[in-house]
Formats: structure tokens, C-alpha cells, sequence
């Protein structure tokens, strides 16, 4: 690298002909888009939301509870060590003040989940909720792997005998991935090389050090070689230098810090077209999907989330040609920088040498720094967008965990469908399969199945429905709103409610529903799972592949490892915040706990079969594979019913086996003292129950909670039931103004779509959604409108023949 003056201040321009004013500018002219004219972006408010917020840093007099700041200071010593701070830098990209970045590494290094962090460790992390966590985690994740591919980079160019000083610096500076690729690419195995490394071959880097450093010494027409190709005439000679020189410039951490702030100071555009070849061969029905992008910009600070998913998706499918515009602007502010202050040489330099100096900066930009610069823009944008519909279908799915169950009734679970029937499961308050059966109520025999149905309804007590809402669902719903109109069931009075049944097909064929119910066929299962839904809705969905349960958006579009890492950790968050019961839950449940695993959970199980039901926490440290981490981790998140502890312990049966179990534990007791060593507590850790054990409180915090006698009740919010009908209402039905209730279907950037009942989800667009109209229980939670919210809306345009219904929302339920 040569040695050049020293740099000024990239925010201090020189000279009045330059033009730094933003309303001045207007989009570059070099690179046109398809298309005479160039739609360009209004309003937002039918389509998205406004720009979403920073994170506020929280403050430090912070209402939860006293932060700590110093666990260890604000340096963290990484495995790959880089030319930043990857603490400063993580605090940059998530607006996460720094010390809380500091604990949160040590935090993860030490391997604690987000669940405990979030619940236990506040004060570390400055109260925090889990979405920021999950960030920050994610964010970090990026870093470590970029600093990772550096030194793999590194170590190979090292072994490669490429690896110079100025490469070194360059590599270490890189904190993206666009960054690492832009600096290594010339290196890479199979490369032809660029331009600037066949004429340092050629021996011209020392002539273009010597334009920067000493020009009145420099005498291009003495590296001329006339049999030598590249070197043959001055105008060969001159190119060389030219590239040589846009290479160093394009690799100066400097020089890119003040194009890329300059960027963030002015109006930079992504703009889409209809592509030539797909707007002649391509499928018209594909075509019209992406109409609001056949003429389409936008600056890239205001453009929406689920827009660039939209436009890398018609991009994708050759449909839209993208580019992002730079206006000329940047590129003149850029260049006059660099020839005047950043790259100014020495000493005098004569007019040849100074146009050569100015070709140099020039063709650094055009053809090295903006194609970076469009690269990181994109990359940006992508990568925003991803983590927003990430984000958003964790907030989606967190909603539906979450939904209330509906404790003590007897349910019928319905599997609608035309030919092959709709299927039947009731199932008992404590989930027991109680009877399965078929009826065919789309051929024909519907009044003859009514029969059947209302004998199993009677039979059983049952006066809730469950029905899936998939093929047959609004049918099926028809029919048995009729048959409630007519008080056909009567004594029972029976209600239904409709569920989503995304999911149950795959789950119905799984190993899992195989081995819980063996001896069920598959289409019946799903009629279960129905039913379960709604009678314990945690419990049984998260039996299924969080993205099949489909509450997302562009889902498929997403980095899948991204997806099912955030998806897997909010059922985690979901599961542990609700908590479960040690001795009755699942084994699929279990292993949802924080710090448990499949393994973990077998062995509780098996530990629980083998010695009868957990009396307190303690006995958790009994079980094999669960060390003092694991124990820490999951130690808080699991409850004991004390009724039915205090039923098990008062059975003779339990009696003497407690009495076995103390004799066992006084001969390992006994060989203790003889200098046995003792892998796992012995069995008869205390057989006492403990009260605070069906709280929340973990038992690190036991002693003070006794000390001051508080014992602290776990809060569980009342979220929103099932909505019950006993009418149906038809799509020709709506008028402009009817008021109706109905259920959250799916939350996305641009709206809410409700369920009202008529076999099309009407949409409730961002504008409608104010804070006024929440509850105050859902600004407390901070979770807005997801699914399965009850809303009372009213019917604001109903366009029969493209089926929308465009709702606005009255208030939350």
C-alpha cells in the first residue's frame, strides 16, 4: 500500500463546484432502466407498514430491575480475532448498547438459551425480550462466520505464497461477506486474474506507487517494451498503470468508508422492470402477480420488507430485471474527493499524470466500487427482508402456541372431505380417544348421517365441533350451522368453531402419531390432532414441523437454516414460558425445554417410569445426562402438580417404595463415606415437595425467596378462545358497513387478514390498525394483531368479482 498524505475528514468537501445537495441530484443516466417511464413510490399506507423503528437502548434506570453493566467489560477475546470489534460492531447492526453485547457473548459462549436469558439474567441484558435476543444471537452468528472465512481465506492464500501485507490488512478489515469476496476473488483458485495483477506482472506497480509517492521522478515512456504485449506503446503502458492504481483505490478501507457514508447522505434507488423475455414468452397468470413491479422504484430506506421479497422473487423467476440507480452525483462528490484529497500526490503532478490519476479514480468507480456497492445494497436489503419474514412468522406462530386452551369439554375433531368423507374423533377433557368414525355429508346422505352424528354427540356429552378448515370446510360448516338452527341436536346445546389445519396431514403420517396412536389410520388421526387443537393448542402443534404449520410470509423464499433455527427457538421460547408439568407431559413437549433435548427428555421419561413421579426439582440432577448446565437451564420451566404428587405419595404402593429407596440411599450413603465415587445424586435426594417448585422462580433463587417469605405466582395471560358460532354468514350476504366478529387468519407488513365466517379472509389494511384500538393487554404484550385475535370489524368495500373484502377494525375482543 503507498504511502499517501493524510486523509481528511470524509465529511469536509473542498471547492464550490461541487454539488452536495440532495434535492440537486437526480437518478444517474448511465445505466437507464427498461422501460420510458419509471413509476415511482407514493404512499405506503395500502401496502405496508411505516419503516419499522430502532430498538430503543433501553435506559439504565430501567423499571425491571437494576441493570449490571460490568460482567467482565466491554473486550471479548474471539477464536478468529479481526480489524474490529465485534462487540462495537454487533452493536451497531442491532442497536443493542454495547455492554449489553458484551454479556450477551460471554451469555451464549457459556451455552444459556435464550428462554433462561430472557427470563433469568434481565439485569444483564437490560431486559431485553427474546425477538432481540434471537438478533443479536443471529447477527453474531454472521460475524463469527465471516471472521471464520477470513482466517480459512487467509491460511489458504498464506499456503498459496499469495498472501502480501496489503492483502492481509485488507482481508482483516472485512466485516461482510460481499466485502471478503470483493478482496479475494483475484486470489481464488482457477481466477484468470484482474487487470491490475497482469500488469503487476508485467512490472508496473512500482510506476504506479511512484505517480502517488514521487511524480517528478515518474517517466512512463522507460517501461516501454515494444515485443512485449501490454507494454508495447505508452497507451498500453498507461492502461496498466490505470489498473494498478483502480485497484488500490477499490481496496482502501478509507476510501470505501467515505463512498459508502456518502451513499447513506443521498437518494439511492432500486428500481424493477418487466423483463424483455418473459413479457413475450413468459406465463401471463405469473406475469400479472408482480403488475406493481413491472414499472417499479423505490429508495432503498423507505422500500418495504415483503417488497424486496417480491422483487427477488420475480427476479428469480426472470420475470423482473433489478438494478439499484446511484445517481451521477455520488460518482462526481466520489472522484473529486479521491483526486483532491484522499489520493493527492506529493508533489506537483503534471496534466498527462493527472489525467491518468483521474481515469484511475474513474474507472475504480465504474467498474470496481459500484458493482460492489449495488452487491452490498442488495445483499443488505435481502438479508433485512429475510429476518423481517423470519421474524414475522416466529411472531405468528408464537400467537397461535399461545392461544388459550379450552379446558374440560369433551370435543368432536372433523376432517372434512367430499369423497372419501369427513372424518370424526371425539376426544375426553384429558385428551383420551374416545371414538373414531366416518360420514359422507356431500353425497347425498347428509340427513342420514345426522342420525349418527347426533347419537355420538349424545352419546359421548359432546357439544363442541372442532372442523379443519381445509377442502369441504365451508361446507361442512354449513351443514352443521343448519342443523344448530334447527335445535337438531337438542337437549345438547352445541356450538362449533372453525381451526386451522395446517399441518395435520404430515404430522397424521409421522413416527411420531404412529407410535401414539398405533392402531388409528392415518385420516382419522388428523381428525384427533383437530380436536386437540383447540383443547390444548401447545401441546399438540408443537408436534409439528414449525414452517408446515404456515403462518408466514415468503417463507419458501427465506434461508431455510435462518427459518427453522428462529421457528425452533420460539416453540422453545413458547414452551418454556408456559411451562410443563414433569410428571404427565409428553416426551415431545419435554424436549422443547430450554437445555433439553430428544435424549434429555427420553431419559426423564424413562426415569419417571422407572421410579414413579418427580416429587421436587432436585430429582432432576438424578437423571443421566443432566449436568449442572442442563439443570440450570431447564430447572425453572418445569412445574409439579402438588395435588397429584401428594394423591401418588399417600398410596401404599408409594410407601414402600419410597422406604426401598431410603434403604438404597443409606448404603450409598454408607459407601460414600468408604470413598466411593458417586457419578449422580442418589435417588433419595429430599422427598419433599417444595411449594416454590410450581413457580417460575428458579431454584438458585430459593434462598432469598425464603429468606424474605415472597413467593411469586406465575403469571399466564388470558389470551383469546376459540370463536364459537351458531350461524353462518354467506359472501353475498356482506354490505358496506355490516359489523361482524371474527378470528385473526395471518399478520403481514401490509395488513391482518380475518376469518368473518364466509370462506374468504378479508383484509384489514395497516392504516386501520391504530393503537387506539388495541386492548390494553395487547400493548402491554407489545404483540399487536396476530392470529387467532378475536376482532370486531366492519365491512368497508366488498368487490364480489375478484372475492377481497376490504374490513376495518373496529376494536379488539
Amino acid at each position: 500500500m503507498p504511502v499517501v498524505p493524510k486523509k481528511m475528514e470524509t465529511n469536509s468537501f473542498q471547492g464550490t463546484n461541487i454539488k452536495s445537495s440532495e434535492s440537486d441530484e437526480k437518478p444517474s443516466t448511465s445505466a437507464p432502466i427498461a422501460g420510458n417511464q419509471v413509476k415511482h413510490e407514493k404512499s405506503e399506507e395500502d401496502l405496508a407498514f411505516d419503516e419499522p423503528p430502532f430498538k430503543k437502548i433501553k435506559s439504565t434506570t430501567s423499571p425491571e430491575g437494576k441493570p449490571v453493566k460490568n460482567l467482565g467489560g466491554n473486550k471479548v477475546k474471539e477464536e478468529f480475532e479481526m480489524n474490529w470489534d465485534i462487540v462495537q460492531v454487533l452493536s451497531e447492526r442491532t442497536n443493542v448498547e454495547p455492554w449489553v453485547c458484551a454479556n450477551l457473548i460471554r451469555l451464549f459462549q457459556e451455552e444459556n438459551t435464550i428462554p433462561f436469558i430472557a427470563r433469568y439474567r434481565k439485569e444483564l441484558i437490560n431486559n431485553l425480550d427474546a425477538d432481540a435476543l434471537r438478533e443479536v444471537q443471529q447477527t453474531l452468528e454472521e460475524l463469527r462466520s465471516v471472521a471464520k472465512k477470513t482466517h480459512t481465506m487467509i491460511q489458504k492464500l498464506k499456503k498459496e505464497g499469495k498472501l502480501s501485507g496489503c492483502l492481509f490488512t485488507a482481508l482483516l478489515n472485512c466485516r461482510t461477506f460481499e466485502e471478503l469476496d470483493h478482496v479475494s476473488a483475484p486470489y481464488k483458485t482457477g481466477s484468470k486474474g484482474t487487470k491490475a495483477q497482469r500488469a503487476k506482472q508485467l512490472g508496473l506497480e512500482p510506476a504506479a506507487l511512484s505517480l502517488l509517492q514521487n511524480p517528478m521522478e515518474f517517466n512512463l515512456f522507460s517501461y516501454i517494451r515494444p515485443n512485449v504485449k501490454g507494454l508495447a506503446n505508452i497507451q498500453e503502458v498507461e492502461a496498466g498503470v490505470q489498473h494498478i492504481l483502480a485497484d488500490i483505490f477499490a481496496k482502501d478501507k478509507d476510501t470505501l468508508d467515505f463512498i459508502r457514508k456518502l451513499c447513506q447522505q443521498r437518494y439511492i434507488c432500486i428500481q424493477s422492470a418487466l423483463a424483455k423475455v418473459s413479457s413475450k414468452n413468459g406465463n401471463e397468470k405469473d406475469i400479472d402477480k408482480f403488475q406493481l413491479y413491472h414499472e417499479f422504484s423505490c429508495n432503498i430506506k423507505n422500500i418495504q420488507h415483503h417488497q424486496i421479497l417480491a422483487i427477488n422473487r420475480g427476479e428469480n423467476l426472470k420475470i423482473l430485471t433489478v438494478k439499484v440507480n446511484i445517481p451521477d452525483g455520488v460518482k462526481n462528490e466520489f472522484c473529486w474527493w479521491c483526486v483532491n484529497e484522499r489520493w493527492r500526490p506529493k508533489q506537483f503532478l503534471k496534466p498527462e499524470l493527472m489525467r491518468i490519476l483521474r481515469n484511475s479514480v474513474e474507472d475504480a468507480y465504474k467498474r470496481l466500487i459500484y458493482p460492489l456497492l449495488c452487491r452490498e445494497f442488495r445483499s443488505k436489503l435481502t438479508s433485512d427482508a429475510e429476518k423481517e419474514s423470519v421474524m414475522m412468522f416466529g411472531r405468528n406462530l408464537r400467537q397461535l402456541l399461545l392461544t388459550s386452551p379450552v379446558r374440560g369439554r369433551t370435543l368432536m375433531g372433523v376432517d372434512p372431505g367430499y369423497k372419501h368423507g369427513c372424518k370424526l374423533a371425539i376426544i375426553s377433557p384429558t385428551s383420551q380417544i374416545l371414538h373414531t368414525d366416518i360420514v359422507y355429508l356431500h353425497s347425498g346422505q347428509g340427513f342420514r348421517e345426522a342420525e349418527k352424528i347426533k347419537r355420538l354427540l349424545q352419546q359421548f356429552n359432546c357439544s363442541t365441533v372442532v372442523i379443519g378448515n381445509g377442502t369441504a370446510c365451508r361446507e361442512t360448516e354449513a351443514y352443521f350451522a343448519d342443523l344448530i338452527m334447527k335445535k337438531y341436536f337438542a337437549p345438547l346445546d352445541v356450538v362449533y368453531c372453525i381451526v386451522s389445519e395446517a399441518g395435520a396431514s404430515i404430522y397424521s403420517v409421522s413416527p411420531e402419531a404412529s407410535k401414539e396412536m398405533p392402531d388409528l389410520d392415518p385420516n382419522l388421526r388428523s381428525a384427533v390432532s383437530i380436536a386437540r387443537r383447540v383443547q390444548d393448542p401447545l401441546a399438540e402443534l408443537v408436534k409439528i414441523e414449525p414452517k408446515h404449520i404456515g403462518v408466514g410470509m415468503y417463507q419458501h423464499d427465506v434461508s431455510q437454516t435462518l427459518l427453522k433455527a428462529t421457528l425452533d427457538s420460539v416453540v422453545e421460547e413458547c414452551v418454556s414460558f408456559v411451562g410443563v408439568d414433569i410428571n404427565i407431559c409428553s416426551e415431545i413437549l419435554l424436549r422443547h425445554i430450554a437445555g433439553l433435548n430428544a435424549n434429555r427428555a427420553r431419559n426423564i421419561i424413562e426415569w419417571r417410569e422407572k421410579n414413579g413421579p418427580f416429587i421436587n426439582r432436585e430429582q432432576l440432577k438424578e437423571v443421566k445426562g443432566l449436568g449442572p448446565k442442563t439443570f440450570q437451564q431447564c430447572a425453572g420451566f418445569i412445574r409439579f402438580n402438588q395435588e397429584y404428587i401428594k394423591t401418588f405419595c399417600s398410596s401404599k404402593k408409594t410407601q414402600i417404595g419410597s422406604q426401598a429407596l431410603l434403604t438404597k440411599a443409606g448404603a450409598q450413603a454408607t459407601s460414600e463415606k468408604q470413598g466411593k465415587k458417586k457419578s449422580k445424586p442418589t435417588p433419595s435426594s429430599s422427598q419433599q415437595p417444595n411449594p416454590l417448585d410450581q413457580t417460575c422462580i428458579h431454584p438458585e433463587s430459593y434462598n432469598i425467596c425464603l429468606i424474605y417469605f415472597i413467593l411469586f405466582l406465575f403469571l399466564i395471560t388470558d389470551f383469546d378462545k376459540p370463536d364459537f358460532k351458531r350461524s353462518i354468514v354467506c359472501f353475498e350476504d356482506l354490505s358496506v358497513g355490516t359489523v361482524l366478529t371474527g378470528k385473526v387468519e395471518n399478520a403481514t407488513p401490509f395488513g391482518v387478514f380475518v376469518d368473518i365466517g364466509v370462506g374468504k379472509a378479508g383484509l384489514i389494511p395497516v392504516r386501520n390498525i391504530t393503537e387506539a384500538k388495541l386492548s390494553k393487554v395487547k400493548k402491554r404484550r407489545s404483540l399487536g394483531l396476530g392470529p387467532g385475535e378475536r376482532v370486531e370489524v366492519k365491512v368497508l368495500n366488498v368487490d364480489i368479482p375478484r372475492l377481497r373484502i376490504t374490513l376495518d377494525l373496529i376494536r379488539v375482543l
